[in-house]
């Protein structure tokens, strides 16, 4: 049960990051490594998806739903 609860959760993280939390995110200051917080906020989860991606994997993995 843990373990579906946190599939959901690196499931919806990305998606809720990149929509629900852009408006926002959507202002200029402060500016983090020379760039606009908006534009470092895309940034940052075009990163971090691909993490939540591979934690999903390694979910399945240990459930034994990949062969």
């Amino acid at each position: 049960m843990m373990k579906k609860l946190l599939m959901i959760l690196f499931i919806s993280a990305p998606f809720i990051a990149q929509l629900v939390v852009l408006p926002f995110a959507n202002r200029i200051d402060p500016i983090v490594l020379g760039l606009p917080f908006l534009q470092f906020w895309l940034f940052l989860w075009i990163v971090l998806t691909p993490l939540f991606t591979f934690g999903i994997y390694l979910l399945q993995k240990s459930q034994g739903g990949l062969d």
